[in-house]
């Protein structure tokens, strides 16, 4: 299959691509093995038949059962799927045997039902930020419901062969019900997503393309329960497992005391009688917290905190307890300044300046009013390009919503 041109332009886009050029399954230790795909799926082998934890996409399961195919000991017992996207249980069908049991937390059917019932809503927001991402496009997103024999509680626990398996409820991460599976005997614990796409990052506590909000105290609440384990072997989701239990321990204590310190300055912040956009901007992690910004990032964990704690009406405008957006003024302000010619000479102005925000501010309500204006296009592109730039390709979200924007402000100028 050809990689999409943005498939390894971020750490993110490589990670979720990573499973393309697999060509056998990647031995984690004596009985674990891991097939690499949006989400990572994970074969455990006993003495008694095997576990899967997780299954990959759908368009990943032919592969993962390829894969897994040479190094199994028996019929898969159990599956465990850690969360209800998409990318966690797509494989389920393909990589079940007759009497396989496929578990998921009680709140699975609840947090599932609402992704069918929205998709409508979040499917375009999804595309715009992932169809050049996913290798296998966004069909690899669409599988069947999933087939889940038991809906456990947390604290459900099962022994296959010589090893046990206990389910931990570990919400927030991404989802509510988010759980993490426990190896007690052998110290390993597989945590999904829990800790996003890629470990030790700021978490993204609310998604750009949308998503139920994720709060940052049951995010806390559910790190903690795993650094309480004090595991040897920490898995997640994506990338490469964690070995060693001072290494866990000491990157879980730093991602947490990285969270918390954000969101104490954000509540600190909010007390002092500051905005929203002051802390966005001034809310830096010190150096010897510095953790990655590949999905969400510190900006947007200040916001998200921010309307967790005061909700939607942040005491700024009269006109945000009503239906009427600020845009519907925008002909007035086109027309005070003298047309749209004018307020694109001055958005341009801010290009050069190095304030790329302040002229995007300004060509938003030019091509409102003139859509085809082509001085704001050229110079709403120009900024789109230097946010890019100036971002570096760090962070997946910001990075392919940019080259969106990008390109439908050159598709509008014909270029």
């Amino acid at each position: 299959m050809q990689d999409k041109p943005e498939s390894k332009s971020t750490l993110l886009g490589s990670l979720v691509n990573a499973g393309e050029a697999q060509s056998a399954a990647t031995q984690i230790n004596d009985f674990i093995y891991m097939s690499q795909d949006v989400s990572n799926a994970y074969l455990v082998t006993t003495s008694d038949g095997d576990v899967l934890v997780n299954t990959g996409t759908v368009a990943g399961a032919e592969r993962h059962k390829r894969l897994f195919a040479p190094v199994r000991k028996g019929a898969v017992k159990y599956i465990f799927i850690t969360q209800s996207h998409a990318d966690h249980y797509g494989g389920v069908s393909a990589l079940r045997d007759d009497k396989t049991i496929t578990v998921a937390h009680t709140t699975f059917p609840e947090t599932r039902d609402f992704y069918r019932r929205m998709g409508p809503f979040f499917g375009p927001r999804t595309a715009k930020l992932w169809s050049n991402v996913l290798a296998g496009g966004m069909n690899a997103m669409a599988p069947p419901e999933p087939e889940i024999d038991t809906y456990v509680d947390d604290g459900f626990s099962v022994n296959v062969g010589e090893r046990t398996f206990q389910v931990l409820w570990t919400p927030e991460g991404e989802t509510i019900d988010s759980i993490s599976i426990w190896m007690p005997n052998e110290k390993v614990v597989f945590t999904g997503n829990l800790f996003g796409p890629v470990f030790m990052s700021m978490p993204f506590l609310v998604t750009l393309r949308g998503d139920r909000p994720r709060r940052v105290k049951s995010y806390l609440q559910s790190l903690n329960r795993v650094r309480a384990l004090e595991p040897e072997l920490l898995i997640t989701g994506h990338g490469e497992p964690m070995i060693g239990k001072k290494r866990i321990q000491d990157d879980l204590t730093k991602l947490y005391d990285a969270v918390k310190y954000v969101s104490d300055a954000t509540e600190a912040g909010m007390i002092a009688g500051k905005d929203v956009h002051t802390l966005m901007r001034e809310i830096k992690l010190p150096p010897e917290l510095a953790i990655g910004e590949y999905h969400g990032n510190v900006k947007w964990a200040v916001r998200s905190i921010f309307d967790e704690l005061t909700g939607w009406f942040h005491y700024d405008s009269t006109t945000s307890l009503y239906g009427v957006p600020r845009s519907s003024i925008d002909g007035d302000i086109v027309e005070l300044a003298g047309g749209a010619d004018a307020l694109a000479a001055r958005a341009r102005q801010h290009v050069s300046k190095g304030q790329p925000l302040e002229a995007i501010h300004l060509t938003d309500i030019v091509l409102h009013v003139a859509p085809s204006c082509r001085p704001a296009l050229e110079a709403k592109r120009d900024a789109l390009k230097a946010l890019l730039e100036a971002g570096g390709s760090v962070n997946l979200s910001e990075t392919m919503w940019l080259k969106s924007e990008i390109s439908n402000a050159e598709k509008a100028l014909g270029e």
